[in-house]
């Protein structure tokens, strides 16, 4: 049996970044490093010396070019346009100063539940128990819920809490995963943690767990990763070309905007293609 995702009757739509319905909070609430390719180093809760008055980027299509990936590969998985419009009802930051600490504190809170959300979204399309099933749409509507309270109550929420509950969640998705194939590759311990520019190019890595893993400028040309849990691997300048992704867990967009990819890359429907990837 193949790792292969089921139809997914989930959208990660509403978990896809809309800048134009945002306030730049990403742009404010954050710390910014050079050394992370930023434009500069600045303190969180400092706008950015790029952030328009209107909240767009000054030098947004000149990001690649710049070489300021910080800025390219951050997703804050709807986030920003939720808090905006939905929790803070169209008033900006900047309008609103006194509340502007609260707004950052309540930006971060959102965007890791939505980050949760998209895990979940993904690991349903992973299991064909219907008991498993059911928990992961109630742990979705859950959190869903949770991103849909006051700003107070938001901030009173114990986010590493709830984490701990989606992630045994996950790991059960993983585990009824691998006992639904027939593979040598049976611990579901990680493949290991420091592969920065190791070459993968000759290993079967499909079914691994690859999760939290440095695959920094890794070359993982045409290889195969269906299976392969990527949960928290840092991606950045990882070589994707011709690399079969359709069926990777826990991908997210983030990843595969840091990562070197081109045409003929396979990536889940979900997943946008850079429009600065090679042909």
């Amino acid at each position: 049996m193949k790792y292969r995702r089921h139809s997914n009757i989930h959208s990660h739509e509403d978990l896809k970044i809309d800048c134009s319905k945002c306030f730049g909070f990403c742009c404010v609430a954050l710390y910014f490093s050079t050394m992370d390719n930023f434009p500069e180093d600045k303190e969180a809760g400092k706008p950015c010396k790029n952030l328009n008055k209107d909240f767009t980027c000054k030098i947004h299509k000149d990001l690649s070019e710049k070489n300021l990936k910080g800025c390219i590969n951050y997703d804050c998985f709807g986030a920003g346009q939720k808090v905006a419009q939905n929790i803070y009802k169209g008033t900006s930051w900047n309008i609103s100063s006194y509340q502007a600490q609260e707004m950052y504190d309540v930006f971060i809170a959102v965007k890791n539940l939505q980050e949760m959300i998209w895990y979940l979204y993904d690991g349903i399309t992973f299991t064909e128990k219907e008991d498993l099933k059911l928990k992961i749409e109630n742990m979705i509507k859950e959190t869903e819920s949770l991103t849909n309270c006051s700003a107070k109550d938001i901030l009173n929420i114990k986010i590493e809490e709830h984490r701990n509950k989606v992630n045994y969640l996950l790991k059960e998705v993983r585990s009824h995963l691998r006992k639904r194939i027939s593979s040598s590759k049976k611990s579901d311990n990680p493949l290991g943690f420091d592969f920065i520019g190791k070459d993968f190019r000759k290993k079967n890595l499909i079914g691994e767990n690859l999760a939290g893993a440095l695959l920094m400028g890794a070359n993982l040309q045409n290889v195969d990763l269906s299976g392969v849990i990527i949960i928290g691997a840092d991606m950045r300048d990882i070589d994707i070309r011709g690399c079969n992704l359709e069926n990777t867990m826990f991908l997210t967009q983030a990843q595969i905007n840091s990562a070197i990819g081109n045409s003929k890359t396979k990536l889940p429907v979900f997943i946008d293609r850079p429009s600065y990837w090679e042909e």
